[in-house]
């Protein structure tokens, strides 16, 4: 399948929504038994439980978050070689993180005057993905 601006967007079922119904299910189902060990004061191994699924929603998120981050640096760098290849300049410096991330879809013969006109129209990364004319695919990004 061809990658474009309406399918770009990946989930991973497993990831994003198994997890996730995973770890809230068992985080509330944890809160019922803390909230009926009151009763029985059996509070210690019940407490236990619920700091478990809150320490593997944590986990779960920061993990997620340090891996884009890697892949940001990554993008951030493959993205001001590749306009240095192409322009000989560096990346204009006023553009973020978000806006390198969606040139990375532009190809190299709209890449540079996209760059720039992001960078004086401070673009969004919506604007500047649907500014690409011919699509160039990422599927290595998660």
């Amino acid at each position: 399948m061809d990658q474009n601006f309406q399918n770009h967007f990946r989930i991973v079922k497993g990831y994003h929504i198994l997890l996730t119904v995973l770890l809230l299910s068992g985080l509330v189902g944890s809160i019922f038994n803390l909230a009926s060990s009151i009763k029985n004061e059996n509070l210690y191994s019940a407490s236990l439980i619920v700091l478990l699924f809150v320490i593997g929603f944590f986990i779960a998120v920061f993990s997620r978050s340090f891996a884009l981050k890697a892949q940001d640096r990554a993008i951030r760098a493959e993205e001001s070689f590749r306009y240095y290849l192409l322009t000989g300049k560096t990346l204009p410096l006023n553009l973020n993180m978000t806006q390198i991330i969606a040139l990375r879809f532009a190809p190299d013969n709209e890449f540079q005057s996209l760059s720039e006109r992001a960078s004086v129209e401070n673009l969004n990364a919506k604007e500047i993905k649907s500014a690409i004319k011919n699509w160039k695919a990422d599927h290595h990004r998660v």
